[in-house]
């Protein structure tokens, strides 16, 4: 019964560890994550450059298996192509090993007048995670929460590291015996690494366990090296089977490139050890030397670093073999530029909200650009009737609804990971987007299908009606187009000019559907012909409302008085308007309304010119 508790003390401290690296992980992405994106999107074609760049990220965020996880996400995304991934994929694999190095703290022995006192594990892990509750509980910015959140994982990371360590080292003898097996059965000791690290999910746990029994009791070269071996393969196949899932192609060969690498480095390692111990070099003394914390992370850190620079220069044969083993696949252009704009919705990157978001943000500026593309066609479609660009209307409708189901889900998905305040108000925002743009788009359909009725039925509006309705045609452009800028910029000056104009916009149609109804009266229109022009206009009126949703959520967005406010926000500015409200509403007012005044006048000259002509 006492073995059952010294395992469960054991497996506590290693729960402590995990939990302890993921929440550090989670502040530092939290903190650097539009960093890291920009960082590892500029990455160019040479090799080196991804593999600093991916050794940097691996050690910021303590992860080899985030940093390829964003990596393979990236390459979806289009930010980066396959062949640029390769150097990240090495580098994070070095950069790993940096967990090890800053475990062997746990080493330090020194007197409490030595400065190095300051760095002793037992020290350091309260330290943290003191300063680490003070800056999330009494500063209370977004910044030291992160901050916080950073110290809060270094020392829980500690504290789970000295619960394993005292849990060893009631364990000595038979953890020694264990050990002492895999000094003569490497084979053993290399599954035993894989293993552990495909049960764990975590390199960086499975050698803290290590560098606990080799504080507590010590371990020789010769026993652990075939372990730290298989953790390494342990590691890329545990990458491979969080990346593989719903993965395209490229980010299939992507994650391929890592379990190529290791394979290569492991029969690297391997090759030289045999050479090393048959000349001699690698004696005895070394072979059976006992090893410490800070010998388990060296040998971890050298296996990891040296086959990388020895085959950093054979990334090019990498990227061969994994093309030979997932070959390319005939598409459809029209289906693979859909599948392109899908892909940024990479579920790989939902363990990082700033990047996530920054990529929903992404597809819905293209939901926004299609959906006026689709209005323009639209009115095209009613100057000249066209079947070929009414089926692209429609395709690309289709295409709308699929983004919009897409990026919802994604959101929704999205939504355990939010940790901020401002993250979850950019995911409402994005949400209530992606509602206006798709309505656009079912509004533009709902317009083309009143176009397509007055065709079929060989029916057309009156004179006047034709006249007038592109003023309001030209109306809704304007607004439209105003708010999928807005929103593609993110500018909180331009969606405040988007409200007069639609104020404007409903008086507009109000205007014309009167005129309509008075010359139906006056038997100046056919009526089935009215009921479809009616239509229209009652489809650009709900279009410009779209558009007025959206400029008050983008202003919301940005005003902490107005979110939740949007409705008495609206009603305030229509009762009491500003001078700059009013300003932009009198001068869209005149400009269209100048319009109709225009066009009353042609007529009323062209009936003059019939009754002279009569008259005569």
């Amino acid at each position: 019964m006492d073995t059952f508790y010294k395992i469960v003390s054991l497996l506590g401290g290693l729960a402590l560890f995990l939990y302890g690296m993921r929440i550090m992980g989670d502040g530092l992405k939290s903190s650097s994550g539009g960093a890291l994106k920009a960082a590892l999107a500029k990455v160019t074609n040479k090799a080196y450059m991804g593999f600093l760049l991916g050794l940097l990220v691996t050690c910021m965020i303590q992860s080899s298996t985030a940093t390829i996880v964003l990596t393979v996400g990236l390459v979806g995304a289009g930010f980066l192509t396959f062949r640029q991934s390769i150097g990240i994929v090495l580098g994070a694999n070095v950069g790993t090993s940096i967990t090890a190095q800053i475990i062997r703290l746990m080493d330090i022995s020194a007197g409490s007048t030595s400065i190095m006192y300051f760095f002793k594990s037992d020290n350091l892990a309260p330290m943290a995670l003191i300063i680490g509750i003070v800056l999330i509980m009494f500063v209370g910015t977004r910044k030291s929460k992160n901050a916080g959140t950073i110290c809060m994982g270094f020392g829980i990371l500690f504290v789970g590291l000295m619960n394993m360590s005292a849990a060893v080292s009631t364990m000595s003898d038979s953890l020694s015996g264990f050990l002492v097996s895999f000094e003569n059965n490497y084979l053993l000791g290399f599954m035993a690494g894989v293993i552990a690290t495909g049960i764990i999910q975590s390199s960086s746990a499975v050698v803290g366990i290590l560098q606990s029994v080799a504080s507590s009791v010590g371990v020789t070269f010769c026993a652990v090296f075939a372990v730290i071996l298989g953790v390494n393969i342990g590691d890329c196949l545990t990458t491979y089977a969080v990346c593989r899932i719903g993965a395209s192609r490229e980010q299939i060969r992507t994650v391929l490139i890592h379990i190529i690498y290791n394979v290569f480095a492991l029969v690297l390692i391997v090759t030289a050890l045999f050479v090393l111990r048959s000349a001699g070099i690698l004696n005895d003394e070394i072979w059976y030397r006992t090893l410490n914390s800070g010998g388990v992370a060296n040998v971890h850190g050298i296996f990891r670093l040296v086959p990388a620079v020895v085959l950093l220069p054979f990334t090019g044969v990498f990227a061969k073999i994994s093309e030979i083993l997932v070959k390319d696949a005939p598409v459809d252009p029209e289906e693979e530029e859909n599948e392109k704009l899908l892909r940024e919705l990479d579920s790989h990157l939902l363990g990082n909200p700033g990047l996530a978001l920054d990529e929903s943000h992404h597809l819905i500026v293209h939901m926004a650009k299609n959906s006026l593309k689709n209005y323009t066609d639209t009115i095209d479609v009613m100057k000249k009737y066209d079947e070929k660009k009414i089926e692209k209307i429609e395709s690309r409708e289709n295409a709308l609804d699929r983004m919009a189901d897409a990026s919802n889900r994604y959101l929704v998905d999205l939504s355990p990971n939010l940790t901020t305040e401002e993250d979850e108000n950019n995911q409402n925002y994005q949400m209530k987007a992606i509602i206006c743009f798709e309505r656009v788009g079912d509004l533009c359909i709902n317009i083309l299908s009143a176009i397509k009725q007055l065709h079929e039925s060989q029916e057309e509006i009156s004179d006047m009606a034709a006249a007038e309705l592109p003023v309001a045609f030209m109306s809704v452009n304007q607004i439209l187009g105003m708010t999928v800028t807005a929103y593609q910029e993110e500018n909180p000056a331009l969606a405040r000019r988007i409200e007069p104009l639609e104020e404007v916009v409903d008086e507009l149609i109000d205007e014309l559907k009167d005129r309509h109804i008075a010359r139906v009266k006056r038997q100046e229109c056919n009526m089935n012909a009215a009921l479809h022009y009616q239509e229209i206009l009652q489809n650009l009126e709900r279009i410009s409302d779209q558009c007025s949703d959206l400029g008050v959520y983008l202003l919301a967005r940005e005003d902490n008085y107005i979110r939740g406010m949007e409705h008495r926000y609206i009603h305030n500015l229509h009762h009491q308007p500003d001078a700059e409200y009013t300003k932009e509403y009198e001068d869209h007012y005149d400009r269209y309304f100048d319009m109709l005044r225009i066009i009353d006048l042609e007529k009323t000259n062209k009936d003059l010119k019939k009754q002279q002509t009569a008259a005569a």
